[in-house]
Parts: structure tokens; sequence; C-alpha cells
């Protein structure tokens, strides 16, 4: 885990969340755009990944070692004593949702890039109930992740370094397949306990990992005061990677600095500028 700071005074605190077989070292350019617009950046590696482990790259024993690596990265960003904003990449954002239903976190708003709610491409049936066997005889047992970079971006700079990443995650376990597909459903079976906080929901229209509908039927049962689904037509599942990335973080940073200006306001006692905002389903 480490920390980055913005000069001068910040406004916030941005957690970030990696996906599935990647690491923190692919989100420099966000973790930059983030300081140069004035908020700390908190961010590291999940289990299994990055520079976390060797032995057991691609794999954990339960989906729930996932949210307590990011409590801890929440514990670090509380230090600064400013509004904290979780931002979750695909499994990442599978991650914030799971640690949000389960946790009491003292969140300003949540940001969720494609998160992972569905895939577009799962296993043939015979092969995933092998897996079912397979997840109590040889849990550890790694297959090929099937995860293709040129399905994830159009920015060919990014699937070049991608390409040549030794810490790119190629294999995962049976185990960690297992885990993540009972994430899924236990994010849809426990939606209402999605604390009320403003989140934005923003999906790559021409997502090829990453279930669209399955990231909407989410969305449209969230029962939240604030909420915005922003989907962006050409783009693939990596959108803050996407050629178009620099209009995606300007709508992403427009959120959370009103959030931000929000909190300002009800903490100066000005609460009459302070708008009671309706739930927004689709833009």
């Amino acid at each position: 885990m480490r920390r980055w700071e913005a000069a001068g005074k910040a406004k916030g605190v941005m957690v970030i969340v990696h996906g599935a077989m990647e690491h923190q070292g692919r989100y420099k350019w966000l973790r930059e755009m983030w300081v140069l617009n004035g908020y700390h950046v908190v961010i590291g590696d999940l289990p299994g990944q990055g520079l976390t482990t060797r032995s057991h790259r691609g794999h954990i024993d339960s989906f729930k070692e996932y949210v307590v690596e990011v409590k801890k990265w929440l514990r670090e960003a509380e230090e600064y004593g400013l509004p904290v904003f979780l931002l979750g990449h695909s499994m990442g954002g599978l991650t914030v949702i799971r640690l949000l239903q389960e946790e009491n976190e003292n969140i300003a708003g949540v940001v969720l890039s494609s998160p992972c709610l569905g895939l577009v491409h799962y296993p043939p049936m015979p092969v995933n109930a092998l897996s079912v066997g397979l997840n109590w005889i040889a849990p550890e047992l790694k297959v090929e992740s099937q995860l293709d970079i040129h399905l994830a971006t159009r920015n060919a700079d990014e699937k070049d370094r991608a390409l040549n990443d030794s810490l790119y995650v190629t294999k995962v376990s049976i185990r960690w397949y297992r885990e993540l597909l009972k994430a899924m459903k236990d994010a849809f079976a426990n939606i209402s306990n999605f604390p009320d906080i403003p989140l934005l929901v923003m999906q790559g229209g021409d997502d090829k990992i990453v279930q669209k509908a399955d990231v909407q039927r989410w969305f449209n049962g969230l029962p939240l005061s604030e909420k915005l689904y922003k989907e962006w037509p050409a783009c693939y599942h990596e959108i803050f990677n996407e050629p178009e990335r620099y209009v995606i973080f300007d709508y992403a940073k427009n959120f959370t600095d009103l959030q931000v200006r929000l909190l300002d306001q009800l903490k100066q006692g000005d609460v009459s500028r302070v708008a009671n905002p309706s739930p927004i389903t689709h833009e």
C-alpha cells in the first residue's frame, strides 16, 4: 500500500481498488490525475496480485481477503481527516460493494468503474460444474484466466504495457473463480445493505468482459437517495485507459468535487443551498 499526496490543500482522499489480474502500478495515470486535481491517493495491491506474493499469485482462500485488505487502506486514508472516496474498477468495484454491504464505513462517495457484477462469457456448463468439485479437492489448481488484454481496452499503448508486464496475472485458481462467482451473487442478495451514500457507476458501453446488463440491474435495484449511472458508448472494459479517459476522469472528478462542496456547506451550516438530489437511473 502506498500514499500519494496532493500539493497544497487537498480536497479529499481517493482510495483506488484495482481489478482482477492486474496491480496498482497500472493506475499511474489515474493516480496522477487525482493528485493533480487536489486529492490524496491511497492505493495498493490486492492479495495474490502485484507484489503481494509470488507463490500464491492468482489465488485467494476467500473473497473476504480483498475486503479486509481494502479496510486497511481506508484506515490509512482516514488519517488525513478529509472526505474519503472509494473508486473500484471491475473486481475492485465488486470488492467495494461487498465491503460496504458488510461494514459500516464513513465514506463521502463511491465511484464504480465497470464493476464486476456479471460476466459476458462464462465457462461451459460442464467445466463450471467440474469447478464445484475441484473447489474442495484441489482449490489451488491454476487455470488460464482467459482474460485477454485486447478485450479490456482500445488503447494500444496500454495493451503493449500489459503484454510486457511481468506482474500481470495469467492464471487463477479454482477457488478464486468460485469465490468471484459467490461474491457476485452476494452483491445482489445483499443489495438492500448497500449504504445510502452518493454513488456514481460508470460503465463501458462496449464492455467485452463485464456484462453491462447485470451492472444496470444491480444499479436499478439500489434504494439510494443519490445515484448516477453513466454509460460510455464506445468504451471497452477499462474506461480509465480508453482514448476518452480525460473526459471520463473529468466526469468522475465533477462528481467527487460536488460531494466535497456539499459537505463543506453542511459543516458551515449553510444547508439552504444544499439541494435534495433525487435518484437518477440513466443519463
